[in-house]
């Protein structure tokens, strides 16, 4: 059985058993502060168990994409060592909202595991909740006995909290879960050792394969837990694992989900994979599991960054390319070659990712070319510290500086210090790595108290595309702090407040009760719930509010959200279709657009662009806003994100049929001629294959204009109002150039004669040539020029060299060779510990030369006195 065949089959099972199936939701999670991405396949459902919306079916099933990079089972640095465990893997669940509860899921579970797939019954085995006092819960006896009617109470296994009791987080919906677990081992193995004693044993051939989940609790802030209303069924079963078990292999990566990226990294390598237990094998696993979760990633809007969710992103890249450039001896780009090979693969289940694929590819090969430059000046580094190491040691500081710096994990700088005899001081490493985890924690960490319910109804109806104010009330509201400031969300029965998304910001304005004003300074979505950010809580909270949006803050936000959508199409129209949106930032100020394109938008294609959006601004087209069923909306020929969630019912936003068509959730003007005007304020590059642009409208565009207008008559003013000013210009700037050229023959001569009296100049310090001089020259090149003007004149020589350069200090050093290697002096470490310190500054070069720059002009006298001390 074919690894879709298998997915095919779990789909088909629970759709006949009266579940909805559903499509994945992207990997990347938005609206929820608490997750970066998608780590389990419940989380799209978790504003139904939150009670924060009702659910659209009862029963639910489908495959989510995930990713886990950190907690159990699930370090980054493990994965590929062991072969089942996974950065980005597939989930196939069941769900039931209110519906069926224990006894069904059981059933079913051990239905489609036995009669459908097939697995011996005798190999599985099931672990339930065994209770805990301190929390006053009692041993899951219902799960018990319903497994009993299916298992030997000799495979029933019990279990603790932390094995057989699932949360969703500090707080949330929770409760007792049942494991099933598979013994893969060969028969003679069985017979040897009882499988039970091997479950939860972290054993590779007897692993748990499918968890449901009774969600019964809620947990409070304060770790009490209250039932939930109504109860549900969580499950989830780890796709990979499945395949594994029902094709017999004794790896994942040894199944079809893996097997056609290892053999096509085989091809481009020249390895094989498989013969040995080395790091090899290692590498080829880390590629065949790290590609996807960068390709889905990718493809589903998270783009590679320094920050967030982009930096796991490039954490994980980043650790397949130093598998492939240490263990498989590949010095060039390799991923992206694997690109269309997933995507064909997943084609039919996942098909962002085939619809993509040049664009990923395309960001794919520029983040490996980046890092691979960067590792090849890591591994300089760490070379040059261990050839000038006095012991056989990188300190911890050394290792983190090349890990934050150059992105070497420890493992990397571990395996380059061992081949050169060094050992690396571990514990150092990671008390630095703490240190920075707990000055990002400090910086971003989130406080949210419980929630105080005033009204139990859930719903939160969102009336801000009608109205700008209405009457409502305070349904719930929470105190939270980050970054050391309180503030308070409050969720409203009704709002016209609308909540950031899409790239919109979030509404701001006031509520007012009883003739108390309070500002909201933000609001948000987070899990469906309108969430209204408030400095303060008004005296008498219980009663009816007016809520008021700032209304010409919507305005302006309006305008550049409707002109993003002219713009897109005026992009796909001028650089071709394969333009599609990756990002945007809409607020009363400006608009900014993210864009997939492989090069810089030329200046002529700009002015077209802007051009097309102007004449569709001036046609003053009727903006027309539909609900349509998700099908009928495709079939117009809307445009949906890739990375977004979208219901079965859609708000298409039309602007021409012939032109503009788009699925969208944001505020909208009545016809485009009330944008005004459009102007483009920058274009630049975000990542590989991505392009921004920037803009402004209406008010803020006639203002930019003036701005532009009033620079220019300034010009002119400097220029004697010259009837030509570009010609004025393009003179000036040929002149500049002339003078400029005039003023480095003489900088050269000047250099020359500097060159031939110094070297009547040179002192002897213990054998060696010293000369060093506070010297005027017109820039800091001039130095070098004088070094390397000497160099050949003086042997065993060093030279220092300082000029006060337009108020800032500049030196130079330069030691021959011979020094260099018989005395052990290194001009980088001299400019760096001895130099930069006294001027202020910092500096660096190879050992024989080296530059630095400071504020402390004032030091150079120190500066010659310090070389001449160390000689």
């Amino acid at each position: 059985m074919t690894a879709p065949e298998i997915r095919q089959q779990f789909l088909d099972f629970f759709a006949s058993k009266g579940h909805h199936i559903v499509p994945s939701a992207p990997i990347v999670v938005k609206n929820d502060p608490t997750l970066l991405f998608t780590n389990a396949g419940m989380n799209q459902f978790k504003d139904y168990f939150l009670g924060n919306r009702a659910p659209a079916w009862k029963r639910v099933a489908d495959t989510q994409k995930c990713l886990r990079v950190s907690g159990k089972h699930n370090d980054l640095e493990e994965v590929g060592i062991d072969t089942y465990h996974h950065t980005m893997f597939e989930m196939l669940g069941n769900w039931s909202f209110g519906d069926y509860f224990k006894k069904d899921a059981i059933d079913w579970s051990w239905q489609l595991l036995t009669e459908i797939y097939k697995i011996p019954k005798d190999r599985l085995y099931v672990t339930v909740f065994e209770g805990d006092a301190s929390e006053n819960l009692e041993k899951d006896q219902e799960a018990y006995d319903f497994w009993k009617q299916h298992v030997p109470e000799d495979r029933i296994l019990m279990g603790n909290k932390k094995d057989n009791f699932w949360e969703m987080g500090e707080t949330g919906p929770c409760g007792p879960c049942s494991e099933i677990h598979v013994d893969c081992r060969p028969d003679n193995e069985r017979a040897l050792v009882d499988g039970k004693t091997r479950v939860n044993a972290d054993d590779p051939q007897v692993i748990e394969i499918w968890n449901n989940v009774f969600m019964q609790f809620n947990r409070l802030k304060d770790k009490s837990l209250e039932p939930l209303p109504a109860k549900h069924v969580d499950t989830g079963m780890g796709f990979e694992r499945l395949v594994r078990v029902l094709q017999g292999k004794n790896s994942n990566y040894d199944t079809d989900v893996f097997s056609g990226t290892i053999e096509h990294t085989e091809k481009l390598t020249g390895l094989k994979y498989g013969r040995t237990d080395s790091k090899q094998d290692v590498a080829f696993r880390v590629i065949a599991d790290h590609i996807r979760a960068i390709c889905f990633a990718i493809a589903d809007g998270q783009l590679p960054s320094n920050t967030g969710a982009g930096y796991v992103i490039r954490r994980i890249l980043r650790r397949a390319v130093r598998y492939y450039f240490s263990f498989l001896n590949q010095k060039k780009p390799l991923l992206h070659d694997l690109v269309p090979v997933l995507a064909q693969q997943f084609a039919n289940v996942f098909p962002e990712l085939q619809q993509q694929v040049d664009f990923v590819t395309k960001v794919v090969f520029e983040e490996e070319n980046n890092f691979l430059r960067t590792l090849d000046s890591g591994i300089r580094r760490i070379e040059d510290f261990m050839g000038a190491a006095k012991q056989k040691a990188v300190d911890g500081r050394t290792a983190f500086e090349l890990y934050d710096t150059y992105g070497f994990p420890y493992d990397l700088t571990s395996l380059i210090a061992s081949e050169n005899g060094f050992a690396v001081d571990e514990k150092g490493f990671e008390v630095a790595m703490k240190e920075q985890k707990d000055r990002s924690r400090a910086a971003t960490e989130l406080d949210m108290g419980d929630w105080t319910v005033l009204d139990e109804n859930p719903v939160s109806v969102f009336v801000g595309y009608e109205l700008s104010e209405t009457e409502t009330s305070v349904t719930k509201y929470r105190k939270i702090k980050a970054k050391g400031k309180e503030q308070y969300q409050l969720v409203l029965s009704q709002t016209p407040f609308y909540a950031e998304s899409g790239g919109q910001v979030g509404d701001t304005g006031t509520l007012t009760f009883n003739g108390e004003s309070i500002n909201v300074t933000d609001t948000k979505k987070e899990n469906n719930l309108i969430v209204h950010f408030v400095d303060k809580l008004p005296a008498n909270i219980s009663t009816t509010a007016k809520a008021v949006i700032n209304r010409q803050n919507r305005l302006e936000t309006t305008q550049n959200h409707s002109a993003t959508h002219l713009l897109h199409a005026a992009l796909r129209q001028v650089l071709g279709t394969h333009v599609a949106q990756k990002g945007s930032l809409v607020n009363p100020e400006y608009l900014r657009f993210d864009f997939s394109h492989f090069a810089k938008v030329a200046d002529e294609e700009l002015e077209k662009i802007e051009n097309i959006v102007n004449e569709k601004i001036r046609a003053n087209i009727p903006v027309v806003i539909k609900e349509l069923p998700k099908d009928e909306a495709m079939k117009l020929g809307a445009m949906a994100l890739f990375g977004e969630k979208y219901g079965d019912v859609v708000r298409v936003v039309i602007m021409d049929p012939a032109y503009s068509v788009e699925l969208c959730g944001g505020t909208h003007i009545g016809a485009t001629g009330e944008l005004g005007l459009f102007k483009f304020t920058a274009e630049s590059a975000v990542a590989a294959g991505v392009r921004r642009i920037e803009a402004v409208t209406g008010g803020n565009a006639l203002a930019f204009v003036d701005a532009q207008l009033r620079q220019l008559k300034e010009i002119k003013t400097a220029l004697k109002n010259p009837k030509d000013p570009i010609t004025a210009v393009e003179t000036l700037l040929q002149d500049k150039t002339s003078l400029e050229k005039q003023l480095e023959v003489l900088e050269q001569e000047k250099v020359r004669q500097l060159s031939a009296g110094l070297q009547k100049q040179v002192e002897q310090i213990n054998g060696i040539n010293f000369l060093g001089k506070i010297v005027e020259v017109g820039n800091a090149d001039a130095l070098k020029q004088l070094c390397f003007n000497l160099k050949n004149e003086i042997e065993n020589h060093v030279f220092i060299f300082a000029a006060n350069v337009g108020g800032k200090a500049n030196v130079a050093l330069m030691i021959s060779e011979n020094l260099v290697t018989e005395k052990g002096l290194e001009a980088p470490k001299i400019i760096k510990e001895k130099i930069a310190p006294i001027i202020k500054g910092g500096g660096g070069g190879q050992k024989s030369f080296a530059t630095a720059g400071g504020q402390e002009a004032g030091q150079l006298d120190q500066v010659i006195s310090q070389v001449k001390a160390i000689l």
